[in-house]
């Protein structure tokens, strides 16, 4: 236990660890429900006496004073993937946006690509060897700790203790601020569903489900899409689990043994993932938990990793799709509005598994039925998040499309077979103008 006393010299109050930031310094936030909200706050609380300090992080809850407008020349933001809390300092130029997958950030902080000189991590209390948890999170964290010049930690009796490699010693932390406070909860940031757009989350949900085999290994997300999809498994059997991130849905299925991870070809016996998303019934569920293994993002996320998971079934959101199977994720329009996160990582590994099915989720319609999803082109600046190329199934509450290895015009057939039957003569119209203008059909 002499760590023990190396730990105490190391405590401080949340003014004293962040004073350490200079101007000019790049700082690292860990995301998620991890968002060390003491020392960000604390942080921000000194801006008069710092300048030009760049945040970095990917997703996070709660507050960003740093980007707000009247901290401008104090701090600015630099966004790995764009969050709520950030998207209007993104979009009007407070703030930047790096476009970057997920199982590639990792490499931007080894490489010294993006050096890191203070990092504010929020970790479990130390075990008796001293060796603390990157708790909810262990993502793009890990990698940002180890390179960090400072690691400032937030250590917290509510971070539970993942396991796997999610581990840092007290002797890798320079300043430790002790802060008993909530984790940030996901499902203070839930958008409120109509029961319309329920019924149509829940129809595209079964429309998976019924692509899903027994035995199957599943990536998992949060939201509704996600949600809808765990909901119409309960008649599955021996479900698995790699992914970069899963929330409470999966509990259940857990418990009623539908989740095993029996099967898995890889990791047999464990849920692998890089972060969780969720409540305080989530956190207490994989505290100390030995069914789990949190890696970094640049494990759950590499391709080929994903790959070696038979059966690896990957289901993503998307926000539009036109008619030759282009999908874009991270705007709208011109519009910054997340970013790749593991998209493409997984929709890649999955084509690459055996027997694996990449799934692209959508309503067919937005803004209350008015606007069709499903295009002749992108919106005008829209980015591509997942290439025509890279395109397997399309999934909406009318049915899934498989694209792979069809033609142009036959994906943008079975394309408007799962359109809003109110967009079908519309998009029809396209297709024969566009094709056939010079053709006898």
């Amino acid at each position: 236990m002499k760590w023990l006393d190396r730990y105490k010299v190391k405590i401080r109050s949340a003014d004293e660890a962040v004073s350490v930031i200079k101007s000019g310094q790049r700082v690292y936030v860990h995301p998620g429900c991890a968002t060390p909200e003491v020392l960000v706050n604390a942080m921000c609380n000194r801006y008069n006496k710092i300048e030009n300090v760049e945040v970095i992080h990917i997703l996070t809850f709660g507050e960003t004073p740093y980007a707000a407008p009247e901290m401008a020349g104090h701090f600015r933001h630099n966004a790995l993937f764009i969050g709520r809390n950030v998207r209007k300092a993104v979009n009007e130029g407070r703030a930047d946006f790096t476009p970057v997958f997920l199982s590639e950030i990792p490499s931007l902080f080894i490489k010294e690509l993006l050096p890191i000189d203070v990092v504010l991590i929020q970790v479990s209390p130390p075990d008796k060897y001293g060796f603390c948890s990157y708790g909810v999170g262990v993502e793009t964290t890990k990698a940002a700790t180890e390179k960090a010049k400072i690691v400032i930690a937030q250590v917290n009796p509510n971070q539970p203790r993942a396991l796997g490699n999610s581990f840092i010693h007290i002797d890798k932390i320079d300043y430790c601020v002790e802060a008993d406070v909530p984790l940030k909860e996901l499902k203070e940031h839930y958008r409120d569903v109509s029961v319309e757009d329920n019924e149509i989350y829940q129809a595209i949900g079964k429309n998976i489900a019924e692509l899903i085999e027994d035995g199957a290994t599943l990536q998992t997300g949060i939201g509704t899409v996600s949600d809808a999809v765990l909901a119409n498994l309960t008649d599955k059997e021996h479900l698995g689990i790699h992914t970069e991130l899963f929330s409470d849905g999966v509990i259940k299925l857990v418990e009623k043994g539908i989740i095993t991870n029996e099967k898995k070809t890889l990791h047999p016996g464990k849920i692998i993932a890089s972060f969780v998303l969720g409540s305080k019934v989530l956190f207490d569920f994989i505290d100390n938990d030995p069914l789990m293994e949190f890696h970094p993002s640049d494990y759950t996320n590499d391709p080929f990793i994903i790959a070696k998971n038979d059966k690896m079934v990957a289901i993503n959101s998307a926000i539009q799709i036109d008619l030759t199977g282009q999908v874009c994720a991270d705007s709208i329009g011109s519009y910054f509005y997340s970013g790749f996160g593991g998209q493409l990582d997984f929709i890649r590994g999955a084509s690459r598994s055996k027997d694996g099915k990449p799934i692209i989720a959508l309503p067919s319609t937005a803004k209350n039925g008015t606007v069709s999803r499903i295009v002749p082109y992108l919106t005008e600046g829209a980015g591509v998040t997942t290439t025509r190329g890279d395109v397997h199934y399309v999934v909406t509450e009318f049915g899934a499309a498989d694209l792979y290895g069809k033609s142009i015009l036959q994906r943008a057939k079975a394309l408007i077979e799962i359109a809003h039957p109110n967009f079908q003569e519309e998009l029809d119209k396209f297709v024969s103008e566009r094709y056939f203008k010079n053709q006898l059909v």
